[in-house]
């Protein structure tokens, strides 16, 4: 797929998720995400889009040192 199809395709897919005047086709919808992803694989566009410069995958976390679970309203210490 060319350049100019790949980004025909994207601007087709922003507006059937994006636009609220035109009616959501999900057929359509995941049929452009199929076309994106098989050409992506092919080419070095997956690599380029793929993350933002400067953004990184996060490492291995640090052994003894979990995260506390989150705690919402009504959980926790009582103020005392």
């Amino acid at each position: 797929m060319t350049e100019a199809e790949y980004a025909k395709k994207l601007e087709e897919l922003d507006r059937q998720l994006n636009d609220p005047d035109i009616p959501m086709n999900p057929a359509r919808v995941w049929a452009l995400l199929a076309d994106l992803r098989r050409d992506a694989s092919g080419s070095d566009r997956a690599l380029k889009g793929a993350r933002p410069p400067g953004h990184s995958t996060p490492g291995p976390s640090k052994p003894g040192r979990a995260k506390p679970p989150h705690q919402g309203p009504g959980q926790g210490a009582r103020p005392g």
